[in-house]
């Protein structure tokens, strides 16, 4: 069984000239899975809502003052893999390691978060002394959950074994996650309230190459319903881009995830705010090559060292 993604236009609706795999900078790999969900279902249809709100979107981005589609935005086939979980990991893994070998900048639409383990997997043989910044509701740090080790309450485990995990907005857990969990590099959500300097810690927690995997339900319900587990008391839109222009400011992030989107056909917003948080960490990533670079506020360019990987000689 295959699930589809039925737009066959470019992200956004980009004219091809910004959209041809061999010059775009960037790949968008949508990856249609919720085959181990246990709550709210749909989660496949994330990335086809994602694609479509995409489509309605304004391409300028007002904070920045750029176009980022002109860097390049390569709309990838999508993984529609529907056979055991190990081989859906096993697909993106794959799938994403040939894009990061073309020396691309990857990133992905989910889909549940269990396809993380295979995209961190990937980025982590490729970029030394890799940080995953996890901006989250849940741990996910089940070593298996029914009866599998590539679960959606998993997503996580494989990189609190092999990468600096670093975990935000955490407020949802079962009491064994806690045996596999670094707490000094966990973020939980109630002591974030009280904590005015959460997001410097945040980045000093973070080696200089981040992959950032962003599950929806880490935002308040109030902002973003559409998840297959919705948790009170999570982020507002502000503060999750005043974390992420950090972030992307300070550290060399490599790629990222964004998971979760379970869409609701009476509420379209979800949707919206997904596409515009993609388009806004795509914009933050990239604002050094924007046009008029001169005149992008409150940014100062830096060095992007997306080549920069473990294989790499030093001098």
């Amino acid at each position: 069984m295959h699930t589809t993604v039925k737009t066959t236009k470019n992200y956004a609706g980009i004219s091809n000239e910004f959209a041809q795999q061999e010059t775009a900078k960037i790949v968008l790999i949508p990856v249609p899975y919720d085959g181990t969900s246990t709550w709210g279902k749909g989660a496949d249809k994330g990335p086809e809502a994602f694609l479509e709100a995409s489509e309605n979107m304004e391409l300028y981005d007002i904070e920045t003052q750029s176009e980022v589609y002109r860097q390049g935005v390569y709309l990838a086939e999508a993984i529609t893999e529907k056979g055991s979980p190990e081989t859906v990991v096993n697909n993106v893994h794959q799938t994403t390691k040939k894009y990061i070998g073309r020396n691309k900048f990857v990133t992905l639409i989910g889909g549940e978060h269990s396809i993380s383990i295979g995209s961190i997997r990937a980025f982590n043989e490729h970029f030394e002394n890799l940080t995953v910044l996890q901006i989250d509701a849940h741990a996910d740090l089940r070593k298996t959950y029914g009866g599998t080790p590539y679960n959606h309450a998993c997503a996580l485990h494989e990189a609190s074994k092999t990468t600096n995990l670093v975990q935000v907005g955490i407020r949802s857990m079962d009491a064994i996650e806690k045996t596999y969990m670094d707490t000094e590099k966990v973020f939980f959500a109630h002591e974030m309230v009280a904590d005015e300097f959460w997001m410097d810690k945040v980045v000093e927690a973070c080696t200089e190459n981040v992959f950032i995997t962003f599950d929806l339900d880490a935002l308040d319900p109030s902002i973003m319903p559409s998840t297959g587990t919705p948790e009170p008391g999570g982020l507002l839109w502000y503060e999750t881009l005043e974390l992420l222009k950090m972030v992307f400011d300070e550290k060399n992030v490599v790629g990222f995830d964004i998971v979760e989107l379970c869409p609701n056909s009476h509420d379209r917003s979800s949707d919206f705010l997904a596409a515009k948080l993609y388009y806004k960490m795509l914009s933050y990533k990239f604002r050094e090559d924007a046009i008029d670079d001169e005149y992008v506020s409150g940014f100062a360019p830096k060095e992007n060292n997306l080549t920069k990987n473990k294989f790499e000689d030093e001098d």
